[in-house]
């Protein structure tokens, strides 16, 4: 009886190499199984299935559930939307312990911030910092230096990415669910989000401009020693650039109309390579 009791009143606490096998795990496998009914969940299972048993690993009833629990549909941006599932464990580990945390409040919490978190990383990692990133490492991959351009690259990228990740995700453990709650609805975010998409516009902008290279090589005769170039007297009058500038732009206007990047690029290549062949571009501009 004693045993029973004690057992009954022993707290169920993680350790931090416990939290950190699970940010590991979401981390290698968060896009290793996806489907369409359910997106990221096998990722979500595999990820917390080591908390999870430690939590709940002497009831079998309680385990099953946890399991069936996180099998629900789950989709995010993985560094900046680990946070959710890190809150998720603190919640877990609560509830393990006593607390009245049921399965609506676990799995709002992570429909609710899915989204948003989602639309955060993707703008601060796809808008702002590969863009930064490649705004310095594209010029060395042209001049053929692999060091300093794509390897450069994937070693910036990664540690940049991994080390932002794991503080998120401890970051998101020890302050639960109140912590991204409060940060959402601050003021400083729609600040930060601002100057990101701002900061990411110019970069692409300036990396357009740099290595977006079309120019003209048609003109026009006007008289027996007198020839108009259509580049350097017309387009270069008017607006340097204007051609890359234009080539961008078509590039956007298909993006936007949903088109697939695949298709946009056969696109750029036939239209590219036809307009070439008849002498009406080149990229010596």
């Amino acid at each position: 009886m004693t045993e029973q009791i004690n057992e009954q009143n022993t707290e169920k606490k993680l350790t931090k190499r416990e939290v950190a096998k699970a940010f590991w795990r979401w981390t290698f496998f968060s896009h290793a199984n996806y489907n369409y009914e359910r997106l990221q969940a096998t990722g979500v299972v595999h990820a917390l299935t080591p908390v999870l048993k430690k939590l709940y690993g002497k009831d079998p009833d309680e385990m099953k559930a946890a399991l069936e629990r996180h099998m629900q549909f789950f989709n995010t941006e993985p560094s900046f939307g680990g946070p959710i599932l890190s809150m998720t464990i603190a919640m877990e580990e609560q509830r393990a312990n006593g607390a009245e945390i049921d399965d609506g409040t676990i799995n709002g919490l992570k429909t609710g911030l899915m989204g948003p978190l989602a639309g955060i990383g993707d703008t601060l990692w796809q808008g702002t910092l590969i863009p930064i990133l490649l705004s310095f490492t594209l010029s060395f991959g042209a001049q053929g230096n692999i060091i300093m351009g794509p390897v450069a690259f994937f070693v910036l990228h990664l540690g940049i990415m991994t080390t932002l990740a794991y503080f998120l995700w401890m970051k998101g453990y020890e302050t639960g669910k109140e912590g991204i709650q409060k940060m959402l609805s601050g003021s400083l975010l729609p600040y930060v989000m601002t100057f990101s998409q701002t900061l990411g516009a110019i970069v692409i902008g300036s990396l357009a401009a740099s290595f977006v290279k079309v120019g003209t090589a048609a003109s026009i005769k006007l008289s027996s020693d007198k020839v108009l170039s259509i580049q350097t007297d017309v387009l270069d009058t008017l607006l340097l650039g204007l051609l890359p500038l234009g080539v961008t732009m078509l590039t956007y206007a298909l993006l936007k109309k949903k088109m697939k990047p695949t298709t946009v690029l056969l696109i750029l290549i036939l239209g590219g390579g036809v307009l070439a062949a008849l002498g009406l571009i080149t990229n010596a501009y």
